[in-house]
């Protein structure tokens, strides 16, 4: 067993996602100055995603990556595709009003059946796509559930079932788990392999994709703006700043609006044959705790399983930590050990929304996606494109969720703080009902 705490052969850390490339060719690094419409800097999903709809939309554009494209979080993530945001629809509605949330909402559900068409135009390494979801409940609650089925199937497209204890429990093994919200329209997938694919779809397009290409400084002021890296410039009249939990000063307004905070994935080894006795289906699954769990099992009967979040990018003892949570949930797999465990670096907004808008004229930002990120960062990237290439309005929606500044340093204990808490009340309902 490994943790994962530097970036083995290839570039990215040591994971399912990177074990599992479908393809490992590197893409260019720049060499000299060139000039293009649009320089996306950043190569997680949010960047790949806005370059790939510029791309689409005829527009020349260039990205520059300082690793590899889905280094970060994109690459490293559970693979879990859903509409909705980390801000929940009741606290949206309650913030904007029922009818702009919904808007946003919409949105949302437009996001993932792309990522869901797009993921079929890859193909390949992205498979396996399993649909559906399921939330479990931790806690006994029968009739809450249902009314939060129903609440949000009014709503929304979501389509939600719910499932008795009974079935739940003859599907995922649990004595934590009781009655359970089946989610037919989210799905799990490779997601290294998807942004790795969307790049290359980006640059079938037409786009310049540059790896090893860190970006040292923007001239936003310039006519046109530059990007300065250490191979060359690039020249253009707009560019998209998704940089997110790694932006580490760049742009000092978007840095101090971004939380970096930590999130924690562990691979075990097989489990055999007895997986199916203990976890009957193959979808991703989550609980309804403020401090949940997902996981998913894998076609060779390894479970992957993600959790927590926490000021510290790279703690100590990772894997046995990820392992304690999963046999808390599964006491059955008490003997299971971990094969690798990694660490991924989310950027979260106080208000817990992407931040997506202008800081002036030619100058875009797309970044704190933290904790529902594989459709959203597309939503991101589709909506600036647009902006830029065809005077769509809509990114306007999110105007409400600015730039807050997160405090700094004392601004992650606070994130900190405020994860312990949500650990707290559940335990406390968990004891209490």
């Amino acid at each position: 067993m490994t943790t994962a705490q530097s970036a083995p052969a290839g570039g990215y850390v040591d994971s399912y996602y990177s074990r599992t490339l479908e393809s490992d060719a590197p893409f260019e690094t720049l060499d000299g100055d060139i000039d293009v419409d649009v320089c996306v800097v950043g190569g997680g999903m949010a960047g790949v995603a806005t370059a790939l709809g510029l791309a689409e939309r005829g527009k020349s554009v260039a990205l520059v990556e300082a690793r590899r494209i889905g280094w970060g979080a994109s690459g490293r993530n559970g693979g879990f595709v859903s509409a909705g945001f980390s801000r929940g629809l009741r606290a949206l509605i309650d913030s904007v009003g029922r009818d702009h949330a919904l808007e946003l909402y919409r949105l949302s559900e437009e996001a993932v059946r792309l990522v869901r068409s797009r993921a079929e135009r890859i193909g390949g390494g992205v498979a396996p796509i399993v649909d559906g979801r399921v939330t479990c409940s931790w806690f006994d609650d029968p009739d809450g559930v249902r009314r939060e089925a129903d609440w949000l199937n009014a709503l929304t497209d979501a389509g939600i079932e719910v499932w008795d204890r009974e079935k739940v429990r003859s599907v995922w093994r649990s004595p934590r788990y009781f009655e359970a919200m089946w989610r037919p329209k989210g799905f799990t997938f490779h997601s290294l392999n998807f942004s790795r694919g969307n790049a290359r779809l980006a640059a079938e397009a037409g786009a310049r994709i540059f790896e090893a290409t860190p970006a040292r400084a923007i001239e936003l002021d310039a006519e046109p703006r530059r990007v300065h890296t250490d191979s060359g410039i690039i020249r253009c009249d707009h560019v998209v700043i998704c940089c997110s939990g790694y932006i580490e000063g760049l742009v000092g307004r978007l840095s101090r609006a971004t939380l970096p905070i930590g999130t924690y994935v562990v691979l075990t080894e097989p489990v055999g044959d007895r997986l199916k006795e203990i976890i009957g289906l193959p979808n991703g699954v989550s609980d309804t705790r403020f401090a949940s769990d997902y996981y998913r099992p894998l076609p060779d009967t390894r479970i992957l399983w993600g959790g927590r979040i926490s000021r510290w990018t790279d703690p100590p003892r990772l894997a046995e930590t990820m392992m304690r949570d999963l046999k808390t949930v599964y006491p059955q797999l008490a003997d299971l050990k971990a094969e690798v465990a990694w660490p991924g670096t989310m950027g979260y907004a106080t208000h817990k929304m992407p931040q997506i808008g202008s800081l002036k004229p030619g100058v875009w930002y797309s970044q704190g996606y933290g904790g529902h990120g594989m459709a959203t960062t597309t939503l991101g990237g589709e909506l600036i494109a647009s902006a830029i290439a065809e005077r769509d309005e809509r990114w306007r929606l999110f105007e409400p969720f600015g730039l807050t500044p997160v405090g700094g340093p004392l601004g992650a204990w606070y994130a900190q703080l405020v994860y312990w808490g949500y650990q707290t009340r559940d335990a406390w309902r968990e004891i209490w009902g």
